[in-house]
């Protein structure tokens, strides 16, 4: 039987008092001990069923890799794969609690391979445990799970040096690796590190202090998770956002808009506009599973119900009557791409939020994941991480990510295959095609040369380089009249003539381009691999 947590004094009023949730993922490099560290976990805090750790004993002797002694990374490493090869592959999540806190973790894969695997766990985390070999210290990968989990908005980190048991306790080889770490990540914007030295296996600085560790100041790593605080700011009315997923209709009599408040909070008699079209309205009812409700907060799923017959369906989004969310077409962002064939712009579907447009892309630089640094790319490798221009075919509700971790995220989608191929998260909306959000019917135009000059097909072909090809044609064109017609105002005018035609005809060519990829456009209820941040 497992041995229960002690209670102190001033921890017995908490245990009537409902339990915050916290959820939290593991991440590192390869053989770090992250499922090793969740089985710890899990065992010292009474997780463990008798008859699960009756199984677990007969695991370990088949599969594990510790003697006769328990594997307790077999409690999450569930595959057979994962066990007969002694990796995580795929995610697993796993809940536990003590009296002061609940909790939801996620075991992810350290093997570059699974990256897009450790991305969507981190994509719901609160906090992140980085995991750092002992032995080994800083690894590429290391750096590279720390600007996944910064960039999906993760802000408080644990930094686990494991496996110090092999070091002999040292604490010059903690003092080193824990500036290594701060070194290298000292441009992810996190809030707070915490460094704690464990041994996942032997269970030191896990649930209770170790005598091993008698220099370390800090606390014992279930103690700092459960007195972490992560709770959100207020919720704000004038703040309110939320996507609708589903129009609710059971019967003439209702008609409702369902969906997941991404932020704010919801009020009856609340003045609120659906984007893009700006429809004013107010709320007039919420409805919930538990019953009515006068105030709906963020997270929450509701269906709310509105005083007038306004029209929207699933992707527009209800905001705020003073809420100035862009609507636009082009924004700029990062991603991780994760399919094996090396972005390029075309044939992709953007999901983001709750709506889908057929989109481009243009690469601008490549992250290195050792130094951080950018460098001038037109492509991404598999599990490159880079800074891109997504253009979408039609108008969607957006906002940066640091605003609001729904509407700034987003999914690629191959349309050919429906591989999901790369995530990322909006860091700026650009300006251009940017749509008043106030209200406003009609798209804010770039200017007519701009118009004209533009790609037909929406490729990422820069003005600069569509103008100078324009200019080369009608050169050509130009040279041959001069040719054949010996005339200098002929070949002239027949130069000029090439310019301006060959502008008209790739502006009607744009226009049936767009028209046929809006009829061919993918329905998103039809996306198998269409899940993400």
């Amino acid at each position: 039987m497992n041995a229960p947590l002690a209670l102190q004094a001033h921890e017995v009023a908490a245990l009537t008092a409902p339990a915050a949730l916290l959820r939290f993922i593991t991440c590192g490099s390869v053989d770090d001990g992250k499922s090793t560290l969740i089985g710890r976990l899990l065992y010292d805090t009474g997780a463990v069923p008798e008859d699960q750790l009756a199984a677990l004993h007969g695991d370990s002797r088949r599969f594990g890799t510790q003697g006769d002694a328990l594997d307790l990374a077999l409690l999450v490493d569930g595959l057979a794969a994962e066990r007969e090869q002694g990796i995580t592959i795929d995610v697993a999540y796993r809940y536990f609690s003590t009296p002061r806190r609940a909790f939801i973790v996620a075991d992810t894969p350290g093997h570059e391979q699974y990256t897009r695997n450790m991305a969507t766990g981190a994509s719901g985390a609160e906090l992140a445990i980085i995991l750092v070999d002992a032995r080994k210290g800083v690894l590429a990968q290391t750096r590279r799970h720390s600007f996944i989990v910064s960039m999906v908005g993760v802000r408080r980190v644990v930094v686990a040096i494991n496996k110090m048991d092999l070091v002999g306790f040292d604490e010059g080889v903690f003092n080193a690796i824990a500036e290594s770490y701060r070194a290298a990540t000292r441009h992810l914007g996190f809030d707070e590190i915490v460094f704690i030295p464990v041994s996942a296996l032997r269970g030191d600085n896990i649930a209770s202090l170790s005598a091993d560790t008698p220099w370390y100041a800090g606390r014992a790593l279930i103690d700092h998770l459960e007195t972490v605080d992560v709770t959100p700011a207020a919720a704000d009315p004038l703040a309110l956002r939320m996507p609708v997923q589903w129009v609710n209709r059971p019967n003439a009599q209702f008609r409702g808009f369902s969906g997941t408040i991404a932020n704010g909070a919801a009020r009856i008699g609340q003045d609120v506009k659906i984007l893009p079209s700006g429809l004013r309205t107010r709320i007039s009812g919420i409805v919930t599973a538990a019953g009515d409700r006068a105030e709906a907060q963020q997270d929450e799923a509701v269906t709310l119900v509105l005083e007038d017959e306004v029209d929207a369906s699933r992707g527009d989004v209800i905001v705020a009557a003073q809420d100035i969310t862009p609507v636009a077409r082009v924004f700029d962002g990062r991603l991780l791409w994760m399919s094996e064939r090396a972005a390029s712009g075309q044939g992709l579907i953007l999901q983001q939020g709750m709506s889908t447009a057929n989109a481009a892309i243009t690469v601008r630089t490549q992250i290195d994941v050792n130094t951080f640094a950018e460098r001038p790319s037109e492509t991404l490798p598999v599990n490159g991480i880079g800074r891109v221009r997504v253009r979408a075919e039609k108008p969607l509700v957006m906002a940066t990510y640091a605003q609001d971790r729904v509407l700034g995220a987003f999914i690629l989608i191959d349309r050919l295959t429906n591989e999901t191929v790369a995530l990322g998260v909006i860091d700026e909306v650009n300006p251009v095609d940017l749509l008043a959000s106030g209200g406003a019917q009609s798209q804010a135009r770039p200017d007519l040369w701009r118009r004209l000059l533009a790609p037909a097909d929406d490729t990422p072909e820069t003005l600069a380089e569509a103008v100078s090809w324009r200019i080369v044609s009608a050169l050509v064109v130009c040279a041959l009249a001069a040719v054949l017609t010996q005339s200098a105002v002929v070949a002239l005018l027949a130069g000029v003539a090439d310019f301006i035609v060959r502008l008209l005809l790739r502006a009607a060519h744009r226009d049936v381009f767009r028209r046929v990829t809006a009829l061919r456009q993918v329905d998103p209820d039809q996306i198998s691999d269409g899940g993400g941040i």
